[in-house]
């Protein structure tokens, strides 16, 4: 793994000629995306992410916490006890050149369940760690695994539907082409290039919140949905 999302978030902090990181999806043409919106501060955030960090409480774990913004404004914002962890040890460099006291370079299903948070946090589409539609359940277990008692799992995805072409063979209802070799429309593959190096491809996904509902109550978990985005994005709080 090259980690160019971590270099390019390395880059920015340490003012060595950062440049728009480039991705292209699956289902998606190459899109730029400034490394300077990770770096934003919460007026900036979507309405989604602002709830979330507003009704975060007690022991915090910001999973794939990235540049640190949302574990950033918890801890001095709010003064909350915060701990980020990401797979990027560049990601986590800057996050601890911006003053963020407790980070580390962790996967979170490598994680010590013994060491319990009352609020898990998985923002910027948080599902997209669980790559397949199938590998939801051991990603809710292990999120599960820790929660302290009467904490809370606060998630954001997004219906990606809209993504797809209407399927207008049926006139009584409308629907959407999906391909055969795809088991879940919110399956992608993301393509991540930065200074003109490319990532290896990596699976990401996508999913609509009846689908994260039914997969979260098949693992014991309830699921609501607290507040819908502007562009079929949504936040969720799962808890015990």
């Amino acid at each position: 793994m090259k980690d160019l999302f971590g270099k390019a978030i390395l880059d920015y902090q340490t003012n060595n000629s950062p440049e728009n990181l480039i991705t292209e999806t699956s289902i998606s043409e190459e899109d730029e995306m400034s490394v300077a919106y990770l770096f934003r501060n919460f007026s900036a955030m979507p309405k989604i992410e602002q709830k979330a960090l507003e009704i975060s409480k007690g022991k915090i774990l910001d999973v794939g916490c990235g540049a640190g913004s949302h574990a950033l404004y918890l801890q001095e914002e709010r003064n909350l006890d915060v701990t980020g962890i990401d797979i990027s040890k560049n990601a986590i460099e800057a996050c601890q050149l911006r003053g963020l006291k407790n980070v580390e370079v962790q996967d979170l299903m490598e994680m010590n369940s013994e060491t319990k948070f009352d609020t898990i946090l998985l923002l910027m589409n948080g599902t997209g760690i669980f790559g397949k539609l199938k590998e939801t359940p051991k990603f809710l277990e292990k999120l599960k695994s820790l929660l302290a008692d009467g904490g809370q799992i606060l998630i954001d995805s997004s219906d990606i539907i809209y993504m797809y072409d209407e399927d207008e063979s049926d006139d009584s209802e409308v629907g959407y082409w999906i391909p055969g070799d795809v088991d879940y429309y919110g399956e992608v593959t993301f393509t991540i290039s930065y200074k003109k190096e490319t990532e290896k491809p990596f699976d990401w996904l996508y999913l609509d919140f009846n689908t994260l509902q039914n997969a979260s109550n098949d693992n014991g978990l309830q699921c609501e949905l607290i507040q819908e985005g502007e562009h079929f994005d949504y936040l969720a709080r799962l808890f015990v």
